[in-house]
């Protein structure tokens, strides 16, 4: 005996085989809620880092513009004191320190033609921006210069300014500590609020899809109220939401096929049921007979004879429906050929003379068909069937005449013409389904299971054909319709 236990020790021993199967096993999908939310806090967290870059971005710009003012004010204010200076012939380096007032954190340079420094409020000199930088002829936020000394920080640009005959070279500076501290608690509180805004937005976003979400738990909890007993119930797709009213619609549409399906499943198991008990019945009634007293060796042969047709009868019902059972599953392929249908349907024919001769039925073909690529075995088994039928239900000294013709559509048909009984057309829709019989009164022994109409069929769908009957005037032709080549 093989242990489950060793089975467990042997896995355990294997890390490959762990691992294996954590690769085998699928990772389950991520729920709705969790791909909404998601993108919902991609696109809101893209959406607030945007907004805060432009909004330090314009403060930023603010601010670039309050400095080139002022530094445009400092240049034009130095600018003015050259001129009234060198008009009076006043000292420079006396009328230079008091050309600014009223600024705090501002610096500035004057240099004349040659380089010499006139005045300058910069303790450690111009910073290397500066010096060499262009000048400019009018100071905006654009051109200016941004430098760090030390632990200060400055924003600043360099001006050419002429005055009488002379040049002087001019660089304003202004520090940009106050702006940056500004910026810097403005840029804390704004990423606070963004994460609360955020935040609030993603909560109320969940809220919404989870209520969004509600239709869908009302359906899933009506499916799941269906039971086998209920497969009649249908859903009202004008009580749900437009998005989901396709699958209320699919979901009628499975549950009408389940519907169908168990009623034929149920039909089809109590048609078994039935077709099963009478031959079992009569095998059990042989044997009951046989076992009541004793009897002759003869007596027990005929007893056994009797059981034998039974059993041979239950043997054709199973190979049949296991036959249509394994068509149903696609599990039977046709093995398709190029087949000469007149010389098929001659050997059928005279395979069939016997049985006709015994009964006084006159066999007969008419016309011809060009070759067809289908599967041998399996369209004499349907004309095995079609024929066997007829001339059952020939009356004797008729004929049942087989034609064969070509359509203009590249079809073959193959058809079986008997005089008989005639079929109505409430039971021609029937007549291909499984243990279905026209005539409710065939159940003695040796009329079959109302199989083969339903194998016909099965067999012409495996071909991409079909099969029609028509009953009419004490006719009844049963017409077999064969693509001369398969589709593929």
């Amino acid at each position: 005996m093989i242990k489950p236990a060793n089975n467990n020790s042997a896995s355990m021993d294997d890390p490959s085989a762990s691992l294996m199967t954590n690769i085998a096993r699928p990772h389950r999908p991520l729920s709705l809620t969790a791909r909404v939310m998601g993108f919902v806090a991609l696109a809101i967290g893209l959406s607030l880092v945007l907004i805060s870059h432009l909004i330090l971005g314009a403060v930023y710009a603010h601010f670039a513009e309050q400095d080139a003012e002022e530094l445009a004010v400092m240049t034009i204010s130095i600018e003015r004191v050259l001129d009234e200076s060198l008009a009076r012939s006043a000292s420079l380096e006396e009328a230079l320190p008091h050309a600014i007032s009223g600024h705090h954190g501002v610096y500035f340079e004057v240099q004349n033609q040659v380089g010499a420094v006139l005045y300058s409020t910069f303790s450690d000199g111009l910073s290397a921006n500066l010096v060499g930088a262009a000048p400019v002829s009018s100071i905006h936020a654009e051109n200016l210069l941004t430098w760090q000394a030390g632990e200060k920080t400055f924003s600043g640009a360099v001006s050419l300014i002429t005055t009488g005959d002379q040049e002087f070279m001019v660089a304003t500076a202004i520090d940009m500590g106050f702006h940056l501290r500004f910026l810097s608690d403005f840029s804390r509180s704004l990423w606070l609020i963004m994460l609360l805004a955020g935040s609030v937005t993603l909560l109320a976003a969940w809220f919404g899809v989870h209520q969004g979400h509600s239709p869908v738990r009302e359906l899933s909890k009506s499916l799941r109220s269906i039971q086998a007993d209920r497969l009649s119930v249908r859903l009202d797709p004008t009580v749900v939401p437009r998005e989901l009213q396709d699958l209320v619609a699919s979901s009628n549409l499975m549950l009408a096929r389940l519907e169908d399906s168990f009623t034929r499943l149920t039909d089809f198991s109590a048609d078994i049921a039935h077709e099963l008990r009478t031959p079992l019945t009569n095998i059990i009634t042989l044997t009951q007979v046989g076992l009541s007293k004793p009897r002759s060796a003869e007596q027990y042969q005929e007893l056994l004879y009797a059981n034998l047709e039974e059993q041979e009868r239950l043997a054709k019902m199973v190979i049949d429906m296991l036959w249509l059972a394994k068509t149903d599953h696609g599990l039977l392929k046709p093995d398709f050929k190029w087949l000469n249908l007149t010389d098929e349907v001659q050997k059928l024919l005279d395979f069939f003379e016997a049985l006709a001769e015994e009964k006084n039925i006159h066999l007969e073909l008419q016309g011809s068909a060009p070759e067809v690529l289908c599967d041998r075995d399996m369209l004499r088994r349907a004309l095995s069937n079609l024929l066997s039928n007829a001339i059952r239900y020939t009356p004797s000294g008729e004929w049942v005449r087989v034609k064969l013709a070509k359509t203009a559509d590249d079809m073959v048909t193959l058809a079986v013409q008997n005089p008989g009984p005639e079929i109505t057309a409430d039971q021609q829709v029937k007549l291909f389904e499984r243990f279905y019989r026209a005539d409710t009164a065939r159940v003695q022994q040796g009329a079959g299971a109302g199989l083969g109409l339903a194998i016909v069929k099965s067999i012409m769908d495996a071909h991409g054909g079909k099969v029609e009957v028509h009953s009419d005037k004490g006719t009844t032709e049963f017409t077999l319709l064969l693509p001369m080549e398969q589709q593929t």
